[in-house]
């Protein structure tokens, strides 16, 4: 009998041992499989929201051309001397929307572009904390006339607010490199660089010829375009 009992203590010993064993290699192999895969979470999760972010700027940019071109919105200050300019985050203030009518105000640069606020979170402003919150960068071109009621070509930039946070120059794309933003990243994207970018024509209340038109488009670097 007592032999027995031995026997029977011995081997629930072993069975205890051997579950806290099987736990711990459990532990072992669950926390290699979540190292392996934890980058891959991490990046389809950083890949999604900034998706969603550019998305989101499309929707932003085409519902700004679409304001400026019913009127809806102010049109941008128009150049006849570049299509392009640099934007710079000094200054900007987009607290008094209803005031400027979208359009941010920066006292401190000049009015050769317009910073137009899209308030993705509601507030009623633009916050340069919130990555929520669109700027676009809006600004025209017509060789012959400042007006917007003749016509122009109307490049926009599309980007997060909090690219403004600190001081310095926003990326752009021009000739030698695209600077938008992918949408696949590992991260929290490039903050200084344009989620998207737009170049569309906006036409006139008043008659636009063809030779403005043809204008317009020599200036944008297209050598093939013959205006005789």
């Amino acid at each position: 009998m007592l032999k027995r009992q031995l026997q029977q203590l011995n081997s629930q010993k072993n069975q205890a041992g051997f579950t806290i064993i099987e736990s711990l290699v459990a532990v072992i192999v669950l926390g290699i499989l979540m190292t392996a895969i934890a980058p891959t979470i991490v990046l389809s999760t950083a890949t999604r929201v900034q998706s969603r972010r550019i998305e989101l700027a499309t929707l932003a940019a085409r519902g700004y051309i679409d304001g400026v071109s019913s009127g809806n919105i102010p049109a941008p200050p128009i150049s006849t001397k570049t299509n392009d300019v640099t934007v710079s985050t000094n200054s900007l203030n987009c607290n008094d929307l209803k005031k400027d009518k979208g359009y941010c105000s920066s006292p401190k640069v000049d009015s050769t572009y317009k910073i137009y606020c899209v308030d993705g979170t509601g507030d009623g402003k633009c916050t340069k904390e919130q990555s929520k919150d669109f700027l676009i960068q809006a600004f025209g071109f017509n060789p012959d006339s400042t007006e917007a009621s003749r016509g122009y070509k109307l490049n926009i930039r599309v980007y997060r607010a909090d690219a403004f946070k600190d001081k310095g120059t926003l990326e752009k794309s021009d000739e030698k490199k695209k600077a938008t933003q992918s949408a696949f990243t590992g991260g929290l994207g490039k903050r200084k660089a344009p989620l998207v970018e737009i170049t569309t024509e906006i036409t006139a209340t008043d008659t636009t010829t063809f030779q403005n038109y043809c204008s317009r488009l020599k200036n944008t670097g297209n050598t093939n375009s013959n205006c005789d």
